[in-house]
């Protein structure tokens, strides 16, 4: 069925109006557990100073359309519903059509004694943007005013031409607000014959990290402007409560690794496996002094590291000096191995991210797809010492897992749990790359550099013997929002590099493969160099958990 979409000023433009099926909403694979007790963590509210929020993840569809023309997927928009009495919508929610129905939005409770009540009616609604149909609901979304003081969360959808119910949301004291960006894109409507543009992005605190207070709401933003830098006429929430009493305390974090923590695979080939920090230093570890041959033997604990300051470049670590015990060194010992444990607040304290690090001895040499062409590299891609993680976000209104990122190499990405794989009961699984460490949601080649050229540094990942349970081989190693609980390892206080730098000439390595190539497509080794991550070049030790940015800092993707 065809229709006609209409913006504002009139413009049109074909597209289809669907009748889509409602999609299913997503569920994990087994019931949420009986959480310990304490505090207000996994309670259905969080309180962040004078406003009390609730999590909904109930929603009535309101109205759904997708372009007839063009890769850009349907969008569909839904109102909350089964709200409690005293608290008030802030926006709806929007998602991509084709998924599970995934999200949700935040209602809210003025809990305050302020004179200035922390929430209020909008004086009246922007028309921002809609479609008219001939045959099907049309679709309108509106932007709400907010009285002086005060800034909208949220749009507000309907189906027909007159304004919202001043009842349907509530804006929020400006003070209780931050502001906020947009993230994914999750429609865009570009058209080939007008200028009816138009665009849904999710949106995120602009400042994210463990010290950051941005709680987001979990609406949309939406604009006729392609540009995504513009300042969002929306805002997120602030956490104003820092007693962060919505986080879990250390039985309850137990209990979230017990249900959650994944089983990391290594590829039946790598030759590089994991171990313990402590059966590295135990066999032989050294730490190097700049302008000191030679090299001291590293205490079981790492507690004659030098602990503090930064990556003064001025101490490095290696592997023992006898070759045998280098090579055996370098492979590892799974049977060691345990995934070492940061727990911090996310999203304002409204989420818990755990982040689990497993820590390599060794990184292999890297290997290359270059058209039908694959080569691995005698040196490019080693480095003593791996450090690679992956993170679970764990809602603190219920303790479900909610997504998850894995780390890889140089960037990363988030997944939502519904695209997760998982092994047993709510446990995902995580396949670390050969060679490399890097993990991924799924078995298969995952190729890092110009894809569409066929070029690319391979991350092969395949189920296999080799495998570590982290939901009973770990071990919590810092929670700075549980004060002296945690005794944080004097290993993980070194912030210099695990690994030696050494130069060594990659030119020579890089041209070999070039000569490969057949003539039509050969680089110049400056331009090779460019199709893949930079982290391959050069030999250098990685520095530990602590001296990376999304230790304070949000994951980066």
């Amino acid at each position: 069925m065809f229709g006609l979409w209409e913006c504002c000023t009139s413009c049109c433009d074909n597209v289809y109006e669907e009748v889509l099926e409602e999609p299913e909403p997503f569920s994990l694979p087994s019931p949420l557990p009986q959480w310990p007790k304490g505090k207000d963590f996994s309670t259905g509210k969080i309180c962040l100073g004078e406003i009390e929020v609730v999590k909904i993840t109930q929603f009535d569809k309101i109205w759904s359309c997708s372009p007839s023309r063009g890769k850009a997927k349907g969008v569909t928009f839904y109102k909350p519903i089964e709200i409690s009495d005293g608290y008030f919508s802030l926006g709806h929610y929007c998602q991509p059509s084709d998924r599970h129905l995934r999200g949700y939005v935040l209602v809210a409770k003025d809990i305050s004694s302020s004179t200035s009540p922390a929430l209020e009616k909008p004086l009246s609604y922007t028309l921002i943007w809609s479609s008219d149909s001939y045959h099907n609901e049309s679709g309108y979304i509106w932007l709400p005013n907010p009285s002086e003081g005060y800034k909208a969360t949220g749009f507000v959808i309907t189906t027909d031409p007159n304004e919202p119910n001043l009842e349907e949301v509530r804006c929020v004291r400006e003070d209780l607000t931050e502001s906020c960006e947009v993230s994914e894109v999750i429609f865009d409507k570009n058209s080939l014959f007008s200028n009816n543009q138009f665009y849904v992005w999710t949106t995120r605190p602009c400042q994210r990290g463990m010290l950051c207070k941005g709680v987001p709401t979990g609406t949309f933003f939406c604009s006729k402007n392609e540009s995504s830098n513009e300042e969002l006429n929306i805002l997120c929430l602030r956490n104003l409560d820092s007693s962060l009493l919505a986080m879990p305390n250390l039985e309850q974090v137990h209990a979230l690794i017990k249900n959650y923590g994944p089983t990391v695979y290594f590829h039946p080939d790598e030759a590089y496996l994991p171990s313990s920090v402590s059966w590295f230093f135990e066999n032989g570890a050294l730490l190097y002094k700049y302008g000191r041959e030679k090299g001291l033997i590293v205490d079981s604990k790492g507690s004659n590291l030098p602990g503090g300051g930064i990556n003064d470049r001025e101490f490095w670590l290696d592997l023992p000096e006898n070759d045998d015990d280098r090579d055996r060194v370098k492979c590892g010992k799974i049977e060691t191995a345990e995934l070492y444990v940061h727990v911090k607040p996310a999203s304002g304290g409204t989420f818990t991210d755990i982040a689990m690090w497993v820590f390599c001895p060794f990184n292999g040499s890297a290997t290359i797809k270059a058209g039908l062409l694959n080569y691995t590299f005698d040196r490019i891609g080693q480095h003593v010492s791996d450090w690679e993680h992956y993170t679970l976000r764990v809602s603190n209104f219920n303790g479900e897992l909610w997504s998850m990122y894995f780390s890889e190499h140089s960037g990363g990405e988030w997944l939502d749990a519904s695209e997760l794989e998982f092994i047993e009961g709510n446990k995902p699984i995580v396949y670390a790359s050969k060679s490399g460490h890097a993990s991924f949601p799924h078995e298969g080649c995952y190729i890092q550099g110009s894809t569409k050229l066929g070029f690319g540094a391979r991350n092969d990942c395949a189920k296999s013997k080799y495998s570590v349970d982290s939901s009973t081989r770990y071990r919590i190693v810092a929670a700075e929002y549980l004060g002296e609980e945690i005794a944080e390892p004097h290993w993980l206080q070194y912030m210099r590099e695990w690994g030696p730098t050494l130069v060594y000439d990659s030119r020579s390595e890089l041209e070999k493969i070039l000569k490969h190539l057949p003539f039509f497509i050969r680089f110049s080794v400056e331009n090779f160099v460019e199709l893949f991550p930079t982290e391959l070049y050069g030999e250098e030790g990685p520095t530990g958990p602590k001296e990376k940015d999304n230790w304070l800092g949000d994951e980066r993707c």
